[in-house]
C-alpha cells in the first residue's frame, strides 16, 4: 500500500499562520487538511463584561487588514440591539470608509500576494525586478485605500473614529476633496491592474460552489442587505443561525462553518460577484467581460480578476459618495440604553462577517459571537485542495505542492481573523 504524505509547514503570502497536510494512498487522495495553528485569540470572551460602545474598537484589533469589517459588524449589531436606525449621511460615510478597505485589501492581495503565483516568482520582491511598474501601481492603489481609512477613521490601521450611532467626528467636504483626486488616479490604476491580470494563464478548475453573500435591493453589497445563496437561501441577518452552524475540527484552532444539512459554502468576491453582477454599474460589467469573466465566476483561480473588478467598483462608488456628501449637523444620532440582542453582517473583502451581541440594560455585553469569512471558507478550501491534488496526483512533488499553496492563496485567507475560539475536548482512558 503506497502512501505519500505531503506537508507544507508554513503557507507563505497569506495573513496569519497555517500549514497543509495532504495524504495520498494507492493513487487516491485520502484527505487534505488546512491546519490553522495560530493560537486562538478569544475576542468573544474578551468582549464579555465590556461596554457596548467598546465593541467597535476592540473588534477592529482582530485584523490590521480588514478592521472596518469588524467595526461595521459590531456597530450594526449594537444599533439593532438598541433600536437605532442610522441613515445618511452617516450610512454613506460608512460605505465610503468600507470602500477604502476593499481597495487596500484587494490591491495588496492581487499584486503582492497572488500575482507571483501566476508569473512564476517566489514573492513580490522577485517579481518587482521584471514588473516594477505593476508593483508600484499596486502599492499606490493600496495607499489610496489607506488614505480613505485614515481620513474617515483617524488612522490607517485599526481606525478609531467609528462608533455606535455614527462617528466621533465627521469630515468636512474640504477634507474629502483631496481623496477624490487620489481616487480618479486609483480608478485608472485599477483598470490597468485588471487588464494586466487578465493576461495570466488560469487552470481549468470550475467547481459547483454554493455561493453565499449579502444582497441589497439596489446596491452592490458592502454593509447592508439580506443573506442569500445560489441554492435558495434568502434570510435576514438576524436569522443567520437558522441556516448556518459552526463545527470544531481537530486539526484547526478555527471553527469550520457549514450550511445545515448541506455542508460547505463559499463567501467572498466570487460569491458577491456571482450573486450580484446585475448590481454593478454597466461600465464595470463591461470591464469584467473584457477581462474574460462571465456574469458568474466558478473558477477560484480567476478570483484575482473578480477582486480587480471590485477595486474598480470601489473607486467609482467612493467617488460617487464623495460627490454627494453633505456634512451632518452632528457626528451621530442620540440613543438610550436598553437590554437587547443585535445581529450584524457586512461584506469584508474576504466575505460575510457575522456578529451577534447580547447586552443588558446598562449596555454591558453579556455574550458575543463573531463568525469571520475565513472560517466559513475553510471547508471549501480543503475540498478545493482534494480536487487539485487529484488532478495533479502524478505530478512531481514540488509542482503539486506549489499548486496546493496557490489553491489556498486563491481565497486570500486571513488566518488571524479565523482563530477566535477553540472548543477543547479531553478524552481520558
Amino acid at each position: 500500500m503506497a502512501t505519500r504524505t505531503i506537508r507544507v509547514d508554513l503557507i507563505a503570502r497569506v495573513e496569519g499562520e497555517s500549514a497543509l497536510d495532504l495524504q495520498i494512498q494507492d493513487g487516491q487522495v485520502r484527505w487534505a487538511r488546512l491546519n490553522i495553528f495560530e493560537p486562538p485569540r478569544l475576542f468573544e470572551a474578551l468582549l464579555r463584561g465590556r461596554r457596548y460602545d467598546e465593541a467597535p474598537d476592540i473588534t477592529a484589533r482582530i485584523c490590521g487588514i480588514c478592521p472596518i469589517a469588524y467595526q461595521m459588524g459590531a456597530v450594526h449589531a449594537m444599533e439593532q440591539a438598541l433600536g437605532l436606525q442610522v441613515g445618511d449621511p452617516w450610512r454613506a460615510l460608512r460605505r465610503l470608509i468600507y470602500c477604502g478597505e476593499w481597495i487596500e485589501s484587494h490591491a495588496l492581495h492581487i499584486v503582492m500576494l497572488h500575482a507571483p503565483d501566476f508569473l512564476g516568482y517566489a514573492d513580490a520582491i522577485q517579481m518587482a525586478h521584471d514588473h516594477s511598474d505593476m508593483v508600484q501601481t499596486g502599492l499606490a492603489l493600496k495607499k489610496t485605500g489607506n488614505e480613505i481609512m485614515r481620513t474617515l477613521g483617524g488612522r490607517e490601521i485599526h481606525p478609531v473614529n467609528v462608533k455606535v450611532g455614527g462617528f466621533y467626528r465627521v469630515p468636512s467636504r474640504a477634507e474629502l476633496d483631496p481623496l477624490a483626486e487620489h481616487l480618479k488616479r486609483a480608478h485608472e490604476a485599477g483598470i490597468k491592474i485588471l487588464r494586466w491580470a487578465s493576461g495570466f494563464e488560469f487552470p481549468e478548475f470550475d467547481r459547483d460552489y454554493e455561493f453565499v453573500a449579502m444582497r441589497h435591493p439596489t446596491e452592490y453589497p458592502i454593509n447592508e442587505g439580506r443573506i442569500v445563496s445560489s441554492r435558495g437561501i434568502d434570510i435576514a441577518v438576524a436569522d443567520y443561525d437558522t441556516e448556518f452552524e459552526e463545527r470544531h475540527s481537530e486539526h484547526s484552532t478555527a471553527l469550520q462553518s457549514v450550511i445545515k444539512g448541506r455542508g460547505s459554502y463559499l463567501v467572498g468576491p466570487m460569491a458577491r460577484y456571482s450573486l450580484n453582477f446585475a448590481r454593478l454599474p454597466a461600465s464595470v460589467q463591461a470591464l469584467a467581460r473584457e477581462a474574460g469573466l462571465d456574469d458568474a465566476c466558478r473558477n477560484p483561480f480567476k478570483s484575482i480578476l473578480v477582486r480587480g473588478v471590485e477595486v474598480i467598483y470601489a473607486c467609482q462608488e467612493a467617488l460617487r459618495l464623495i460627490e454627494a456628501y453633505e456634512p451632518p449637523a452632528m457626528p451621530g444620532i442620540p440613543m438610550a440604553l436598553r437590554a437587547g440582542v443585535g445581529n450584524g453582517c457586512t461584506e469584508a473583502p474576504r466575505g460575510i462577517c457575522y456578529h451577534r451581541y447580547e447586552i443588558d440594560a446598562r449596555g454591558i455585553i453579556l455574550n458575543a459571537r463573531i463568525v469571520p469569512p475565513t472560517s466559513q471558507n475553510q471547508l471549501s478550501i480543503e475540498e478545493d485542495l482534494c480536487e487539485m491534488a487529484t488532478r495533479y496526483i502524478d505530478a512531481p512533488e514540488d509542482v503539486l505542492r506549489d499548486r496546493c499553496e496557490q489553491t489556498i492563496r486563491n481565497y486570500d485567507p486571513c488566518i488571524s481573523c479565523s482563530t477566535h475560539f477553540l472548543k477543547l475536548a479531553v478524552h481520558r482512558t
